[in-house]
């Protein structure tokens, strides 16, 4: 029993949707050597939604994965902001067009109301890229980080 439920996260998703997304970075990084994040919380604390992305990234220490492989998808989803950061292995190859790309097809899936989707859309596009650039060796790779959804207050 929580005797403080002012301090219980929300859900933003039911358990099967969560489930869905929890796939989806399975079988993206099934692909690759690279590693998928998704952090969720409800409001950005009023910065730069890419600079919000870049601390939770950090704070996770994403950026020390062996091949500087690592992507987190943030949201904030009262503030209806999201972005895309990727480590520098993975930037330096993909490009800014890629990422414009993969954020301007989550823009479409999220204004019909399809978030789940979106990011499921966008996981398996990341997932996808990473492939070619950074495959997976079923000898060496290993699962670096967590495949579940992080959630922020």
């Amino acid at each position: 029993m929580n005797i403080f439920p002012f301090f219980k996260k929300p859900d933003y998703f039911t358990e099967p949707q969560k489930a869905v997304i929890v796939e989806a970075i399975r079988l993206a990084e099934k692909q690759t050597s690279g590693e998928v994040r998704v952090f969720v919380e409800s409001k950005n604390p009023y910065m730069n939604p890419m600079d919000r992305a870049a601390e939770v990234f950090y704070n996770l220490k994403m950026d020390k994965t062996d091949n500087r492989n690592a992507v987190l998808v943030y949201i904030a989803t009262t503030h209806k902001e999201f972005a895309l950061f990727g480590d520098e292995g993975i930037y330096n190859i993909t490009g800014a067009n890629y990422w414009n790309d993969a954020v301007n097809n989550m823009v479409e899936q999220f204004t019909k109301n399809n978030i789940t989707e979106g990011m499921v859309n966008c996981i398996t596009q990341i997932g996808e890229t990473l492939k070619y650039t950074f495959p997976y060796n079923l000898d060496a790779d290993k699962n670096e980080l967590p495949d579940d959804i992080i959630f922020g207050h």
